[in-house]
């Protein structure tokens, strides 16, 4: 997987930082000098000092190979900028950092899919929208030992079972299911279908293996 991050302040290098743990090939484009040198020194990756919203230097960093794209600078106009200039790049997934929250609706207007405020979340965060692209909605809990993750059912070795058969379990429990939109508490006796979503609380180190259980990934 191929990730595009512009901005190279804390949250930009934090994320690339994890990105590049998980073996992802990330670049990141800045156009502070001073924030280019420190994220070299820092980071295994493409560092290209320019403005993020210059057609040749996106060019640079290869947009259309990217899988994702993070706009992550502290200004919300020049990310909204640059995620209307890289949509033409048909990129599937593309993610902007806002920090004044009132602005997430343009970003929303436009298409964008995932908008993330900096108050509300962390480099963390945005690393699981990325590299965890079934999860329909994530909330880090307590000191990041324990995740909520919102799912929707497609595992046909899942479907057709009762949340009894499955839940609770040590690592994880279906603490909600919704079904076409309405919530639902889960009983025992209640079966899984298909194209139901449903939220699970879980201990974050078998997040991935949870997931698993109920997605086709």
């Amino acid at each position: 997987m191929y990730i595009v991050i512009m901005g190279g302040g804390r949250m930009g290098r934090n994320l690339a930082s994890l990105l590049v743990s998980d073996g992802l090939d990330v670049t990141m484009i800045e156009n502070d000098q001073g924030l280019c040198n420190i994220a070299s020194s820092e980071l295994d990756a493409m560092i290209i000092c320019g403005n993020g919203t210059n057609g040749k230097v996106l060019q640079e960093a290869n947009i259309g190979d990217a899988d994702v794209f993070v706009a992550a600078t502290g200004n919300d106009e020049v990310n909204l900028l640059s995620c209307i200039l890289v949509r033409e790049y048909k990129i599937p997934k593309i993610i902007a950092r806002v920090s004044d929250i009132t602005h997430s609706r343009a970003f929303k207007e436009i298409g964008i899919d995932s908008v993330v405020s900096p108050e509300l979340t962390t480099a963390s965060y945005v690393e699981k929208l990325i590299i965890r692209p079934k999860i329909a909605d994530l909330v880090v809990m307590g000191k990041g030992d324990a995740e909520l993750i919102d799912i929707k059912l497609e595992n046909e070795k899942t479907i057709g079972k009762t949340v009894g058969d499955i839940s609770p379990n040590d690592n994880f429990i279906i603490v909600a299911v919704y079904e076409n939109g309405n919530l639902l508490i889960p009983k025992p006796e209640m079966v899984l279908k298909k194209g139901m979503k449903i939220s699970i609380l879980v201990k974050a180190k078998y997040a991935q293996k949870v997931m698993n259980r109920f997605t086709n990934l």
